[in-house]
């Protein structure tokens, strides 16, 4: 892009919210678009991986509603809105790795899916968003839940087949019995999320879907910009 049309993105204020299930390049796609606009950028899934971090050190059984939200409630959890650095602390401790490990992909959903837990982080979330002038959010339930009045909704969707490719392309893996296995935990949190009482997953109803099986990054990125160009102008 050229400085002109750089510098027509860079001024962009609004909020753009980005939804989807697991493996679509989500978090990717929304660093860059913030980048682009010069945005602030949060990643509600490390909040709620965060929490789930503090839940599991605080040993309570996950099917205690009230202890699991207790120990999301006592614990210190930060989570950074730049787009070019990932600061995710509980307690003063950095997790950033430790999110993406196994043992908080297997525990974040039920975490997650307590009303409590999520009226809690939901309000945390939404006083991130009011620091900023311009914000990019991407999550389950921004555009339906959380940020219902965004400038711009994206719902980023692809085949899970291409999801788990590409999940499994992060992790490094190339055995395709474990690439079978991804696929398989991708659809079950795709159930799980989908049905859940509280916020369930799904498409804002004036979102638009945006399908990346068949696109790379910088194409989705490309795309969504020309939509927040496109929403900024409607505004």
């Amino acid at each position: 892009m050229d400085e002109q049309g750089s510098a027509a993105v860079g001024g962009f204020r609004g909020q753009v919210t980005l939804d989807g299930p697991s493996g679509t390049g989500k978090s990717s796609v929304a660093r860059d678009v913030a980048a682009r606009l010069g945005a602030a950028y949060l990643d509600t899934g490390a909040m709620y991986r965060a929490a789930t971090v503090a839940v599991l050190d605080a040993g309570v059984d996950l099917t205690d509603t009230d202890a699991v939200t207790r120990a999301v409630a006592s614990a210190d959890i930060q989570v950074g809105t730049a787009a070019d650095a990932e600061l995710v602390r509980v307690d003063g401790v950095d997790v950033a790795a430790r999110i993406r490990g196994a043992e908080v992909t297997r525990t974040v959903s039920p975490v997650s899916a307590v009303p409590a837990v999520r009226r809690m982080l939901v309000d945390r979330q939404r006083a991130l968003v009011a620091e900023a002038d311009a914000v990019v959010v991407e999550g389950r339930d921004i555009g339906t839940v959380v940020l219902p009045a965004a400038t711009l909704k994206v719902y980023l969707t692809a085949a899970p087949e291409a999801r788990a490719q590409r999940r499994a392309d992060q992790l490094g893996v190339t055995d395709p019995t474990k690439i079978a296995e991804i696929a398989a935990d991708l659809r079950r949190r795709d159930e799980y999320d989908s049905s859940r009482a509280d916020s369930p997953l799904r498409p804002a109803v004036d979102a638009v879907v945006v399908d990346s099986t068949g696109l790379d990054r910088d194409a989705v990125v490309e795309r969504v910009l020309d939509l927040a160009r496109t929403a900024v102008g409607a505004a």
